[in-house]
């Protein structure tokens, strides 16, 4: 043998840049969810109970031009009472590479059942916020967002 590779043989060198392209390839792509994987988060969240529209307000923009940032505040009309309070709210994208964006637990003590925070935001989608009350009933509320320059992606 003249210690030159066959045709069918790899150097080090060429085997080491192959596995570094097929790495940048798996971290360039970039992750998403579905709105199937949102459904299944929120069947999880609701643990299968019937999810009712209203006393929930999702109050976000609806078109943003940079989802690096976007605002969004959630209210429930409850009186946050011991026999009747909001016991948790649930934030849900359906694009984003997780989509259960935030949960707040909250008590009587709260005094009022709202929640602000900043997400990110990947494409345009829905963004749905659903509470759940003392007596185990589940309302919501959902809105589109569309965003023009997408955050959650790498390039």
């Amino acid at each position: 043998m003249n210690g030159t590779p066959g045709p069918s043989l790899l150097t080090r060198r060429q085997a080491l840049a192959t596995a570094a392209g097929g790495l940048v390839l798996v971290v360039a792509r970039p992750a998403r969810a579905t709105p199937e994987a949102m459904q299944d988060v929120i069947r999880t969240f609701t643990g299968g109970a019937k999810v009712t529209e209203g006393r929930v307000k999702l109050d976000v923009t609806l078109l943003v031009e940079n989802g690096n940032s976007v605002p969004l505040s959630v209210s429930v009309d409850s009186p946050m009472t011991a026999a009747d309070h909001v016991v948790r709210i649930g934030v849900f994208n359906e694009k984003n590479p997780l989509p259960d964006v935030a949960i707040f637990n909250l008590t009587p003590r709260c005094g009022r059942a709202t929640a602000a925070t900043r997400i990110r935001l990947n494409d345009t989608q829905m963004i749905t916020a659903i509470a759940q009350m003392k007596d185990g009933s589940f309302w919501s509320d959902t809105s589109e967002v569309i965003v023009t320059l997408p955050a959650c992606v790498e390039g």
